[in-house]
């Protein structure tokens, strides 16, 4: 792949970036700078850094780079799951997002295992 923009799991974090912003604009106002803000940060982490990893020269940064992904993955389903606690998003939207932020996370891992393959020693 030339171009980040090609691959899968990028575009699938795109999706779920724009999902979670048009979420959070339901969130109440008092949340503008607070989980709001934190929420559309971590999902924007997910395809920023995928698409950075994927523009550095060598697969060890990569895969860190993937590993970063992966975390802000992780941190937008608790901030999805705390949202949904507080009432700012019903249980089909958290439903909805979850199984995407599930999509994107098996791709990451599958990206990551082939990628950990090119810097295994060969017998």
């Amino acid at each position: 792949m030339n171009n980040y923009r090609d691959l899968k799991v990028w575009q699938m974090a795109m999706m779920l970036t724009e999902d979670i912003y048009r979420a959070t604009e339901s969130f109440p106002s008092r949340e503008t700078y607070a989980l709001a803000n934190q929420l559309q940060r971590a999902a924007v982490s997910i395809p920023s850094n995928i698409a950075e990893g994927h523009a550095r020269n060598s697969t060890k940064d990569y895969l860190r780079f993937l590993s970063i992904s992966q975390g802000s993955l992780a941190e937008a389903e608790t901030q999805l799951e705390l949202a949904h606690r507080l009432g700012y998003v019903t249980q089909a939207v958290l439903h909805r997002l979850l199984e995407q932020t599930n999509e994107v996370g098996r791709m990451l891992h599958g990206l990551r295992s082939a990628l950990a393959v090119k810097l295994s020693p060969t017998p």
